[in-house]
């Protein structure tokens, strides 16, 4: 079985800490490394999360605040020096076009990797192509900004006991998957379907109901909670979230684990960020740098 994981390879903010680096996360699902916001520093944090570089096929942009791609164009570069030959898609609000543009072209360098862009101006489905279903929506931060979905397809399992039970051995049940029958047997008797994983990443945005409609019953949701309570008048006025407000929406869109992220660098204790959201969504745990979460299949 593939390794499914969320690691943290940044969780800091604008402004990173001596121990929180900008944000980037690398979600590894299906044999692919889905890389999301990569922030100033991310091919470094890559060495000390122990993970190879490579294993990133995908890469998503919410928007292009700097905290959020700085690290964009030295990744493709790192992968380019890695001589990777699976295509890199890249996924971004078409607005910010010259900017990805600027960061991918921003120093000489011979590219050789093939690099798909992917530029979002509508939400709705993005693409699917039979590995992933990708989906986007727009938050509300003052700039062009998307959360992201990524679903992968339901699959077919077969019921052990019911298949033994109706006798059928070999190529009777080769016929039966092929063709959905094998005399009397339908292939519905002895299976049944499972649904692909949601995973869904909301970051930088205000309290909104796209928030809450793209995570909708998703295993995991990433969120930005860059303010405590106390702060939530900051929160408002930079278009951001505190803990309790991440909690409400995970709370509403009914999804199983939250994750919090992009912290205020005035916070040293990220575990009052738990505390804040537990009482309202107990499933909830802070990022920090290095830390993994296991994104099991359920």
């Amino acid at each position: 079985m593939s390794v499914r994981d969320l690691t943290i390879l940044g969780c800091s903010s604008q402004q990173p800490t001596r121990r929180r680096n900008h944000g980037a996360y690398l979600l590894r699902w299906n044999e692919e490394g889905l890389l999301f916001d990569p922030g100033e520093g991310t091919q470094r944090q890559f060495i000390f999360a122990d993970v190879a570089p490579t294993c990133v096929t995908r890469i998503f942009v919410s928007h292009f605040h700097g905290d959020h791609c700085l690290g964009l164009g030295s990744m493709l570069m790192r992968l380019n020096l890695d001589k990777v030959t699976h295509p890199i898609h890249v996924y971004y609000p078409a607005s910010g076009k010259k900017y990805f543009d600027r960061l991918r072209y921003g120093t000489i360098y011979h590219e050789t990797i093939n690099v798909v862009e992917h530029p979002v101006s509508k939400e709705g489905l993005v693409e699917d192509d039979g590995k992933f279903r990708i989906e986007a929506t727009f938050l509300e931060h003052g700039v062009e900004n998307i959360a992201w979905r990524i679903t992968e397809p339901d699959t077919l399992k077969m019921d052990k006991k019911k298949l033994a039970a109706t006798g059928l051995k070999g190529l009777a049940i080769k016929k039966l998957v092929e063709t959905g029958r094998s005399g009397d047997v339908t292939l519905e008797d002895v299976s049944w379907v499972r649904k692909g994983d949601s995973f869904a990443v909301v970051i930088d945005t205000r309290m909104c109901s796209q928030a809450i409609e793209i995570a909708r019953g998703a295993k995991m949701l990433l969120c930005e909670s860059t303010y405590l309570e106390e702060h939530r008048k900051l929160a408002r006025k930079h278009f951001h979230l505190t803990a309790k407000e991440a909690a409400t929406i995970a709370k509403e869109a009914g999804v199983k684990m939250l994750v919090l992220t992009h912290f205020s660098a005035r916070y040293l204790d990220l575990d009052l960020f738990e505390e804040q959201a537990r009482p309202i969504f107990p499933n909830t745990f802070a990022a920090d740098d290095l830390k993994r979460f296991q994104f099991e299949r359920g």
